[in-house]
């Protein structure tokens, strides 16, 4: 099994347990006091595990997720970043230069268009 289809296994796996806890039937929470400011008289699905969570212990596990993702991109190595570099230069110098031979062909068309 390659990684890829791992990560599409995984990704169906996730979506599947969403679509679980978002059909979750909705029930009134137990106990605790009364009235809908403290949420005894509102309905509610129950909570996943991410919503109960405090926001430095959400913001924390967001960035061990972001370095965990980061380690699994393929970097690309010293010599091809230098050799997009290169194609990127050639490329931007090409056109700049295409740019400026017509702007400067048609401003001296006009030119002599309008002079006589």
């Amino acid at each position: 099994m390659n990684r890829a289809y791992k990560r599409l296994q995984a990704k169906q796996e996730a979506a599947a347990e969403r679509e679980r806890a978002r059909q979750a039937p909705i029930t009134k929470p137990q106990g605790g006091r009364g009235g809908a400011r403290f949420g005894g008289g509102a309905l509610t699905r129950p909570q996943e595990k991410g919503e109960r969570e405090g926001r430095f212990k959400r913001m924390a596990r967001f960035l061990r997720e972001v370095r965990a993702e980061l380690k699994k991109v393929a970097w690309p190595s010293r010599n091809e970043v230098f050799t997009y570099t290169v194609v990127v230069l050639v490329s931007v110098t090409f056109v700049t230069l295409l740019t400026f031979g017509l702007d400067y062909l048609f401003g001296k068309g006009v030119l002599t268009f309008f002079k006589s």
